[in-house]
């Protein structure tokens, strides 16, 4: 007599309706910390607590002009932030962008004024020095493997140079010439430094022009193929380049985006006051990088936000006329900026923390 086992089929038994397994390594982040993960939340918050603190502490703040006032000075930051902080999220950084900004316009002015053409063939030049200082800075970091920060020191100090003595060598001073009754001043100075009414109050254009580069920039970064490129060479350049990114094409361009911003804001600056002073300058690019450091971008590359920036430097013109219009001592304007920049380092690694933290 024989004996047969007879196995019964497995029964899979379905889960409950409305549980689901996990494993633990796809679990939901609780929303707080899916926002601390945006680059931008931290200084959203600090921009907000910063103008509160002033509309308490200089009452002039709340009037329509003087906020008109403090959105004009964060524009003319907030524009050149916002190419610096693509660059930065590159991996990258440029100190010669402040002088840069003289550059342009300097070249603008002079080869306008010496030669008696149109300022508009002033202004196309000056676009192309402004692309070619970029495309030098990019091309000999991807050409040398230097730290950026080597490569454009020197390209500030060479600019810092050149904009006194040839302004020097040309005009026999250290600013250029007024240019204010020269054919097609009028035109260019309606696009880069023209004024418009809204409810009374007197805005200024690098505020609209502040908002669409931020709108076209975030654009960039999260809906194009060339955004996907800028974070990762920023966050591995090798690796980047293992996959197919253009390493090198992407590099060089972002420096040249930092040279267009600095002929912009060159542009404006000399359709603003007809003439430009070649000693300044100096000490703006680090106005800059701290705008979009504090906007959330790392030192390191691979990550940050355009949107970022654009708190950044609300922060730092709301902070600089706010200390005017409180009657307080201006000196104390860099102090504030060397808090901000500290506090915002030490937020961006808590939120880094925070936001990787299982």
């Amino acid at each position: 007599m024989s004996m047969t086992q007879h196995a019964e089929p497995a029964v899979d038994t379905p889960p409950a309706p409305g549980r689901k397994q996990s494993d633990g390594r796809t679990r939901q982040r609780p929303l707080a910390l899916r926002l601390l993960a945006r680059p931008e939340v931290g200084v959203f918050l600090g921009a907000v607590a910063v103008l509160v603190f002033f509309l308490f502490a200089a009452p002039p703040v709340r009037d329509g002009s003087s906020m008109a006032n403090i959105l004009y000075q964060s524009s003319t930051i907030g524009i050149m932030a916002l190419p610096v902080a693509l660059l930065m999220i590159g991996g990258e950084f440029d100190l010669s962008a402040g002088v840069a900004v003289i550059t342009s316009a300097l070249t603008a002015s002079m080869l306008s004024y010496q030669l008696t053409m149109n300022v508009w063939v002033g202004v196309i030049v000056a676009l192309l020095v402004s692309l070619a200082i970029g495309a030098f800075n990019g091309w000999l970091l991807v050409k040398t493997g230097l730290p950026s920060f080597l490569v454009t020191l020197g390209t500030f100090l060479i600019l810092q140079g050149v904009n006194l003595a040839i302004t020097k060598l040309v005009t026999g001073n250290v600013a250029t010439d007024d240019i204010s009754d020269m054919d097609g001043f009028t035109q260019a100075q309606k696009i880069f430094a023209s004024t418009f009414t809204v409810g009374g109050v007197n805005v200024k254009i690098t505020v609209v022009w502040w908002l669409v580069f931020a709108a076209v920039a975030t654009w960039v970064l999260l809906r194009t193929k060339y955004g996907n490129w800028i974070f990762a060479v920023g966050g591995n350049k090798h690796s980047a380049r293992a996959v197919g990114v253009p390493v090198t094409f992407t590099k060089i361009s972002l420096f040249m985006l930092v040279g267009f911003g600095a002929w912009f804001v060159g542009m404006h600056q000399l359709f603003s006051f007809n003439t430009v002073q070649s000693g300044e300058g100096v000490g703006q690019e680090l106005i800059y990088i701290a705008a979009a450091v504090i906007g959330g971008c790392l030192l390191t590359g691979g990550y940050g936000s355009a949107i970022g920036p654009v708190f950044g430097a609300f922060m730092f013109g709301m902070v600089q006329q706010g200390i005017v219009y409180a009657g307080w001592n201006p000196d104390w304007f860099k102090a504030f900026l060397g808090v901000m920049l500290l506090g915002a380092v030490l937020i961006n690694l808590w939120v880094q923390r925070t936001a990787t933290r299982r």
